[in-house]
């Protein structure tokens, strides 16, 4: 059973600078939580709880969900007040009990809340999957998002860890699910 985290994918992320390519970002999350839900396997939507008066503020309109995203009643909730989305929360635990044979990670932003559960699902032993183009942020001041976004996937393959972490672009991952070369 396949377990997809997807982190932060909520209205505050629309403040600020554009996200590079969040239609597409948003559409192919969309298939990977079907695909993950048709097989068996469970969503786990990751929420950043803010502070008061910040765009995550809980219950404001920026701690909600992007509307064009499909949740499903079986779904599961964890709210989280750092990047990392097991820090201070209950993740870890939560997938110990379902017993994923992978997990795979997708949201917002790259750089920091994605790159940070990539980390921690390495290093709390669950088998690691990256949509490679199914992760998002803005320009930087110093570097362009598809820059980051490459880097990201490539740094992420490259980690240390047993079994490695497979970054595989949406399309890919869909495919191997549907038995296709």
């Amino acid at each position: 059973m396949d377990v997809i985290l997807i982190v932060d994918m909520q209205a505050g992320m629309l403040d600020g600078a554009p996200k590079h390519d969040l239609a597409g970002v948003v559409a192919r999350i969309n298939a990977l939580t079907a695909m993950v839900r048709g097989s068996g396997g469970r969503a786990v939507w990751i929420r950043h709880c803010g502070r008061p008066g910040d765009g995550f503020e809980a219950g404001s309109p920026g701690w909600e969900f992007l509307p064009e995203l499909v949740c499903a009643p079986e779904d599961i909730e964890v709210g989280k007040t750092l990047n990392d989305a097991y820090a201070g929360t209950g993740l870890a635990a939560l997938l110990r009990d379902l017993t994923p044979s992978r997990v795979l990670v997708c949201g917002w932003a790259t750089d920091f809340c994605v790159d940070s559960t990539v980390r921690s699902t390495v290093s709390h032993g669950f088998p690691t999957v990256v949509a490679s183009d199914a992760h998002t942020l803005s320009d930087r001041p110093h570097l362009a998002a598809p820059a980051v976004i490459r880097h990201h996937n490539w740094l992420w393959g490259e980690l240390i860890a047993d079994p490695p972490v497979r970054v595989l672009p949406a399309a890919e991952l869909l495919a191997e699910e549907a038995g296709t070369p």
